[in-house]
């Protein structure tokens, strides 16, 4: 897997409501940027066969994240499985429209993918079906992404405005 970081020029979301009152678990865009290469680097190490099923399914996916804006695609149409932080110049197979604290929990555990799009907390667009094909990166993180948070000095909890109720 290899990780590359590409110059922002994204506008915000549309859509996506502004949550300023709300404090935000990243608070740049570098910082985001920074934990998930780190996160990505550990599930390699620890698993290089990980993103076998987003191989399998030739997927590029893209989350597109505000508060903070950030972009963050996963290109697996080819091995090696490319991770790019930024506005990448390639057209997804999926977009994922989320607030970067609704990323944050998705990796964490505590929202369900399922969840997430039935609380209207994400949108999507391609073919849903194919986001199955992340179970295996998600469930890496789970076990691999509370650590890197701890070593960033940032809260491994999910924020209670998004907690499941």
């Amino acid at each position: 897997m290899e990780a590359t970081t590409v110059r922002d020029r994204r506008l915000p979301i549309a859509g996506i409501a502004s949550r300023n009152d709300i404090m935000s678990i990243y608070t740049s865009d570098a910082q985001l940027y920074s934990c998930l290469q780190a996160l990505f680097g550990i599930i390699q190490t620890h698993d290089p066969k990980a993103a076998d099923a987003l191989l399998k399914a030739s997927l590029a996916i893209t989350f597109n994240c505000s508060t903070p804006e950030a972009a963050v695609t996963i290109d697996a149409r080819r091995s090696p499985v490319k991770f790019l932080f930024g506005q990448a110049d390639l057209k997804p197979t999926i977009e994922v429209d989320l607030a970067a604290d609704t990323l944050h929990c998705l990796l964490l555990g505590e929202i369900r993918l399922t969840k997430a799009i039935g609380s209207d907390l994400l949108s999507l667009k391609g073919p849903v079906w194919k986001t199955l094909s992340l179970a295996d990166i998600f469930h890496h993180a789970q076990r691999f992404y509370p650590d890197v948070l701890v070593d960033n000095g940032l809260p491994a909890s999910c924020p209670d405005s998004l907690r499941p109720r």
